[in-house]
């Protein structure tokens, strides 16, 4: 277990700062929205705040009565903040949409290889037979909440399956650190870079099926999953900056400090509980907190991110802008946090 110091008024004020300034983005059904949502959804369950279910279902009814887009892996990251109101509110029409999007998933979504499924965010065949680390988060562990809820062991499996190919094809034996992407027709990781998001996708998504599946144990691929998990951590703890932050290439000592992955790297220090992380995930929350701006938004955040041809690449995305992945982690973290006390 971790034990953190902090102020419990700051942390809820820096949540409810950040929940505001993301309802009042103009987000639309995206993964962008899917995360930011997950963060919100997140905050409400955690702190009972009625105000937060109100403007994250009036948003979510504004989309469904203005229609609703083609699902890919991506637009699937919805299916998270679905789940949430179905069980908050009790109205069908959230569950009946995110049945739809399992659907989608289990029948018309591209795989390949061992049934893993190809990383997707539009309708056309974008990145064939590629599998990023961004899928763990949008559909793998929307997978297996789903499937938990539904008493589902076919759905279950299905989502272990794809959290062990992702280990398979992007941890890096050598360093415990997971790659951006694997791309299997040329069977290797393109690029090649430890790009600190896809580290956090993949270390909070890991760190949260101990949490949502009950006896974990009793399925041979959580053993994957949690030595994994053990291996990035601990890597990862050996990277953070003296700021209490990971960079956006980690191993990369001219990458800038990047924010989203800061604290999703925290929520998932956090919830795995080691207690040798105590000191990580404290200077984590300490590096977080103060990159939450007044108005609540989380600050050096980068912009979406594709498997970048080089270094440079990364060194060059944009930090200058309020994201909707930066919020939800941010909101995520800041929620965790709050139930430790």
């Amino acid at each position: 277990m971790i034990n953190l110091s902090f102020d419990r008024d700051v942390i809820a004020r820096d949540l409810d700062a950040v929940v505001r300034k993301t309802m009042a983005m103009d987000l639309t059904w995206d993964w962008p929205c899917g995360v930011a949502y997950y963060g919100v959804a997140d905050a409400f369950t955690t702190t009972q705040n009625e105000e937060y279910l109100d403007l994250l279902k009036g948003r979510v009814d504004e989309f469904i009565g203005l229609g609703l887009p083609a699902w890919t892996v991506n637009t699937c990251a919805m299916g998270h903040s679905l789940i949430s109101l179905y069980e908050a509110t009790g109205d069908e029409q959230y569950w009946d949409v995110a049945l739809s999007k399992l659907d989608y998933l289990r029948n018309s979504a591209l795989r390949f290889g061992d049934r893993v499924l190809q990383h997707t965010v539009s309708v056309n065949n974008d990145f064939p037979e590629q599998a990023w680390a961004d899928t763990l988060f949008m559909a793998g562990f929307f997978m297996l909440r789903a499937g938990v809820k539904l008493n589902d062991r076919e759905l279950i499996d299905d989502a272990l399956n794809q959290y062990y190919w992702h280990i398979e094809y992007l941890q890096d034996p050598a360093n415990g650190l997971f790659y951006h992407g694997y791309d299997n027709i040329r069977g290797d990781h393109m690029s090649g870079f430890h790009w600190a998001r896809a580290n956090a996708w993949a270390a909070y998504t890991m760190s949260q099926v101990q949490v949502v599946l009950p006896e974990p144990y009793l399925y041979p691929q959580f053993m994957d999953v949690d030595c994994s998990l053990r291996d990035q951590l601990a890597a990862l703890r050996g990277l953070q900056t003296a700021d209490g932050l990971w960079r956006t290439v980690l191993d990369d000592p001219e990458s800038y400090e990047e924010l989203s992955a800061s604290a999703g790297i925290g929520a998932a220090m956090l919830a795995s509980g080691n207690p040798l992380h105590t000191d990580a995930t404290q200077r984590a929350l300490d590096g977080v907190l103060a990159n939450i701006s007044q108005d609540g938004r989380l600050l050096n955040t980068s912009a979406g991110t594709a498997v970048m041809r080089d270094l440079d690449g990364y060194r060059s995305i944009s930090r200058k802008w309020t994201q909707g992945w930066g919020q939800g982690l941010a909101l995520t973290f800041l929620a965790g946090v709050l139930r430790s006390a």
